[in-house]
């Protein structure tokens, strides 16, 4: 079988769109028909190299998605096939199986355990969490990372309480999670904090009761004035260094700075370490240390009850052709949410 593919070639440059060979699937896999994926920021890093030079190209990149499972491999006993299913990064139930190798112009095309930027997907059964049929694909894509990222931030890394302050700095893609967790957690003031005036009137949609254009005025000095003080609870999008001491600043005595944004490899941080001697934390995220095989249907749950309705975070729709076109304009900051929809064998 061949499938359509957005395959990252060479760092830095733009993905090339072809056809790859897809292969049997094995022990603890499963083949997936994608319909939607969206385009998150950790795939503008792998494209940049942010964490440093990719040894494993060329390679399929994509780790969020909604599709229906056409196959299922040995052992696998989660999901079956005529599910539909969120594909995520996050290890959930299942097996870890070996990545796949897809073939690519007579040469392997390497894979990690998920890889949503083609039409048809191997993926290890610990990478998709079966949801109901009834479930929008978008739906899907922000639940594999957007959501379960962006409140995990809230719950597990920062674990906000209620009543207490938080500034979200950067918010699109999961900065919007951050922002909607913050909100459902109780917290108050939230202040998003952004470069693009859109990105802020999003953010007030969903939970942010100010917010300050980082691009016109100073946000440290902007967030004390309306917090009267420090934050409890500062959360950063970017991993700038310039960014990240001011958020550290901004951040109270006792308060927690966490990072979510992964800064480039070449790049330090530099700070005073005595307030973390008195109560200051600085964290890193991963994944907001989400779980999505207990996580999804919690959310799922919420969302049924209608306490929110993320689909309203989609910016941007778009085809596989023109990935790379939303890619630039993820760069500029115009787009928000881009989803990629492939056709449906089923249509």
């Amino acid at each position: 079988m061949k499938t359509s593919a957005a395959i990252l070639v060479q760092q830095r440059q733009p993905l090339v769109i072809d056809e790859v060979e897809v292969p049997a699937i094995g022990y603890g896999q499963v083949l997936v028909e994608v319909a939607v994926t969206r385009i998150c920021g950790s795939q503008l890093g792998e494209i940049d190299g942010v964490k440093g030079p990719d040894r494993f190209l060329p390679h399929l990149l994509g780790h969020e998605g909604g599709g229906t499972v056409l196959e299922i491999g040995p052992e696998v006993r989660h999901v079956k096939v005529g599910d539909r299913v969120v594909l995520h990064w996050r290890a959930g139930h299942g097996i870890e199986a070996r990545p796949p190798v897809y073939t690519w112009r007579g040469r392997p095309c390497n894979a990690g355990c998920v890889a949503t930027f083609s039409r048809y997907a191997v993926v290890s059964e610990n990478r998709l969490t079966a949801v109901p049929s009834s479930v929008d694909f978008e739906v899907c894509a922000l639940l594999a990372d957007t959501l379960t990222t962006g409140f995990g931030v809230i719950t597990n890394d920062a674990q906000v309480r209620f009543g207490e302050s938080v500034v979200v700095i950067g918010s699109g893609g999961i900065g919007l999670g951050v922002i909607l967790g913050a909100k459902l957690a109780g917290a108050y003031p939230i202040i998003a904090v952004d470069l693009h005036d859109h990105k802020l009137a999003k953010a007030r949609e969903y939970g942010a009761t100010h917010a300050i254009n980082s691009a016109r005025e100073d946000f440290a000095a902007a967030a004390e004035a309306i917090l009267k003080g420090k934050a409890d609870v500062v959360i950063d999008g970017t991993a700038l260094p310039a960014v990240l001491e001011d958020a550290f600043a901004l951040t109270s005595p006792a308060g927690r700075c966490v990072v979510f944004g992964v800064m480039p490899a070449d790049r330090k941080l530099s700070l005073n370490t005595l307030p973390l001697h008195f109560g200051k934390t600085l964290t890193g995220s991963h994944g907001g240390g989400s779980e999505p095989a207990r996580d999804i249907p919690r959310y799922l749950r919420m969302m049924a009850g209608g306490r929110f309705d993320p689909r309203g975070m989609v910016s941007h729709r778009l085809g596989l052709d023109g990935i790379n076109d939303a890619i630039g304009r993820m760069r500029s900051g115009e787009i928000i949410h881009a989803m990629i929809h492939f056709p449906l064998s089923a249509a």
